[in-house]
């Protein structure tokens, strides 16, 4: 062979080499799901060894950067450049191991079609925590049911401010946070400690946020107390949902300054009801009452009943501080011990609260109905009232079942009316969403002394349902103020259909207790309505209760027009509640506005006020389940050596979780302490079971556990099954177990580098 010929076969063989380097070199980046790689790694990889086609591979990746195929990271690290698209979302960690981001596109980007969760390991994390909204890179494969990818950028910090237990050691502090979701603590410089010392419960503030392979840094911003105290505690959880601490200054003067008194020009405005029966019922610890009830029998033989509703709107002027701070926090927040109000107390507990024996200005819904229910007449518009008597609801209980006391006449119609409006509402398809809540006995330290399950009888109903047919009526009235399509902006209360596939769930559910759930919606409130009465009394009620609450769609605030399923109502609104619900105040001053012949107001800005309305009262919920999971923990940290009836609510891969019977409270058996066998998780049946005795556990089951442990912290209950519990000793926590609750221990966050 000539040597022109050796040169040309050699430089088609080595073209041949680097084309089919270049191809394998782009599918293995594609495939590789994002991760980078460094030249020393891609040199092994493909087993390179010829200086020539090693540096071909420089050669490649410096076209392929240029070109916008590959990407080179700051680290010198090389990864393909091609995703499945870029989303925006919000991050849910789930686990100390993955998270999902939630995607808030309004469209999926070309070559997706759904707006799946995606899937995102905690290493493809880049620092971003729960509560954050980021930027994901979707991987072109999957190897799980959700798309997946990492996390590009952090598009906004959920948060930085928190609540944590701080540790020392010698020379620096870690805070370790409250929040379950956060897997990571946050490193504290001596100068920034304030003061803190070892088991102090802070609000902190972070400074800086970190690299991979480092804590974020923080300050701490205040002392709450020491863990496991119940002002401590309970201010981290007005501090972790991020509740107002206390009024500001300038809100506080400005409810000072309101005058008291009513003037004589201000009542002749007003229907006067002064000399008309009046009276609240409310809970026996209620400071504030923004509702009462008029009743009088009329020339014609009909009752005439009013709903007297607190007019905080004549106190509280739109524009004011007191508004503006209202608005922001849009509802009272009800913690075990305490009320973080809406409204500065002079207003709440003072000039706006239905108090006996005072004339107070109030927003009235007035019908005129028959001893059948029959409604003729409705009203609406401002009144002035003179509350005749203070009933709570257990004295008004004790009228209505013995027939006498204060009232007792009156007290009798109207609770026959109120039988008649609720049998009518369950007639028309309404669903009976009862469940069972708690309510703590406290000492004066704050210690929760019994669990006590609330008892709604029919003083608290009779109240509910002219409550809701006030709102029931208000929102009819305005909703057909005006003919034809163009309809007055209002602020409604919807609630709407089930999604069919968490009702499908819901009914495999209620399968492993026996019962049966049509799921067709034509029926379903019916069924729904047919398996609470039947499981009343029975231990599998509040469970069954609890869950089918959550099948449904969450009740919002919004200017749509839509109904109400729960309540079967084709219109409905928030009226009575204007002391503890901005949203009450809008429809308020929205009603007086159409009934002084308003045009109808903006209905993009009136829904920006429905979303911040309703994101406010999701928080509030969590919040206040916070403070109950807080007290039913605390409380059953002083009952660890009992036996305890309880009821399987949940299986997991991890676990199985427990209500306990006697205090509603739940906990869950970890697999690790089920040591009597290797038990499998069968999503499929709701249950585990053990691969060698082949027992099982399964949604449903009525079980006895005890306390293995409780977790103050982090609101954390541990069981063990009573018999895992005879048939060998508590055995220590693993330091892998533990991995859930403390994730880092103090030892290895002091390997961690230093800054």
């Amino acid at each position: 062979m000539s040597k022109k010929k050796f040169k040309e076969k050699k430089a088609k063989r080595d073209k041949k080499e680097r084309s089919g380097l270049y191809s394998s070199l782009i599918q293995f980046l594609e495939e590789s799901n994002g991760k980078a790689y460094s030249v020393e790694q891609l040199i092994r990889k493909f087993g390179l060894k010829k200086k020539s086609l090693i540096e071909d591979l420089f050669k490649l990746l410096d076209v392929m950067v240029d070109d916008g195929t590959v990407e080179q990271l700051s680290n010198g690290h090389f990864k393909s450049a091609k995703t499945a698209g870029k989303l925006t979302g919000v991050v849910d960690h789930v686990n100390p191991r993955f998270a999902y981001v939630t995607i808030v596109d309004e469209e999926p980007p070309a070559g997706r079609t759904s707006k799946k969760d995606i899937y995102i390991r905690s290493t493809d994390l880049a620092t971003a925590i729960h509560g954050d909204t980021v930027e994901v890179e979707v991987f072109n494969k999957r190897t799980g049911e959700n798309p997946e990818g990492r996390v590009a950028s952090i598009v906004k910090r959920g948060r930085n401010r928190f609540v944590g237990r701080i540790e020392l050691s010698r020379n620096f502090g870690f805070v370790v946070p409250d929040f379950k979701k956060i897997y990571q603590d946050f490193f504290i410089y001596p100068e920034n400690l304030k003061g803190a010392t070892p088991n102090d419960k802070v609000l902190f503030e972070v400074v800086k946020w970190a690299d991979r392979d480092k804590s974020p840094e923080a300050k701490v911003v205040e002392i709450l107390g020491k863990t496991g105290e119940n002002e401590a505690e309970i201010h981290s959880i007005i501090a972790e949902f991020e509740l107002p601490f206390r009024f500001p200054e300038n809100v506080l003067q400005e409810s000072e300054k309101i005058s008291e008194g009513i003037t004589a020009e201000e009542v002749k405005k007003r229907w006067d009801f002064r000399d008309v029966l009046t009276f609240t019922i409310d809970p026996e610890d209620a400071k504030d009452f923004d509702d009462a009830i008029s009743f009088r029998t009329l020339e014609n033989g009909n009752y005439e009943i009013g709903v007297h509703i607190a007019d905080v709107t004549h106190y509280v002027q739109p524009g004011t501080a007191l508004d503006e701070d209202a608005f922001d926090r849009a509802t009272s927040v009800y913690l075990v011990d305490r009320t973080v109000p809406m409204l500065p107390e002079r207003l709440s507990n003072a000039l706006c609260s239905l108090r006996p024996h005072e004339d107070k200005l109030t927003f009235a819904a007035v019908f005129e109905m028959d001893a059948k229910g029959k409604i003729y007449k409705e009203w609406f518009g401002r009144t002035v009232i003179h509350s005749n008597h203070r009933f709570s609801y257990e004295q008004a209980q004790e009228v209505i079942e013995t027939g006498a006391g204060t009232f007792a006449e009156e007290l009798k119609i109207l609770n026959q009316l109120h039988h008649i409006l609720r049998k009518e509402r369950f007639k028309k398809g309404a669903v009976n969403f009862e469940t069972t809540e708690v309510k703590f006995k406290l000492d004066e330290k704050g210690k929760p002394l019994a669990v006590v399950p609330k008892i709604r009888k029919d003083a608290h109903k009779l109240i509910e349902e002219f409550m809701l047919l006030a709102n029931r009526a208000v929102a009819t009235y305005v909703f057909k103020m005006k003919k034809g399509e163009e309809k007055n902006t209002f602020i409604y209360r919807t609630h709407d259909l089930p999604n069919e596939e968490k009702v499908e769930d819901f009914a495999r559910f209620a399968k492993q207790f026996g019962h049966q759930l049509s799921i067709e919606s034509a029926s379903i409130s019916k069924s729904l309505n047919k398996l609470m009465d039947t499981i009343e009394g029975k231990p599998e009620q509040n469970v069954l209760q609890s869950l089918a609450v959550r099948a449904m769609a969450k009740a919002k605030y919004t200017t749509d027009a839509k109904g109400h399923f729960g309540l079967a109502f084709d219109h409905y609104t928030h009226f009575t509640s204007p002391i503890r619900r901005y949203p009450d105040m809008m429809v308020h001053r929205l009603l007086q506005y159409y009934l002084d012949k308003g045009k109808s107001v903006n209905k993009k800005q009136y829904e920006e006020k429905c979303v911040h309305s309703s994101e406010r009262e999701k928080r509030a919920a969590d919040a206040e389940r916070a403070s109950i999971k807080y007290k039913q923990v605390e409380f059953m940290s002083l009952a660890e050596n009992k036996v305890f009836d309880g009821i399987i609510t949940g299986v997991t891969d991890f676990g199985v979780f427990v209500e306990i019977t006697e205090t509603k409270c739940e906990g869950m058996v970890r697999m690790a302490d089920m040591k009597d066998d290797f038990y499998e998780f069968d999503e499929k049946n709701y249950r585990v079971i053990g691969r060698r005795r082949k027992k099982i556990y399964r949604l449903g089951d009525k079980v006895q556990v005890r306390i293995k442990k409780t977790d103050v912290d982090r609101r954390m209950i541990d069981l063990m099954f009573e018999e895992e519990f005879i048939n060998s000793s508590i055995a220590p926590v693993k330091k892998e177990e533990d991995a859930l609750y403390f994730p880092d221990s103090l030892e290895n966050r002091k390997k961690k580098k230093k800054r």
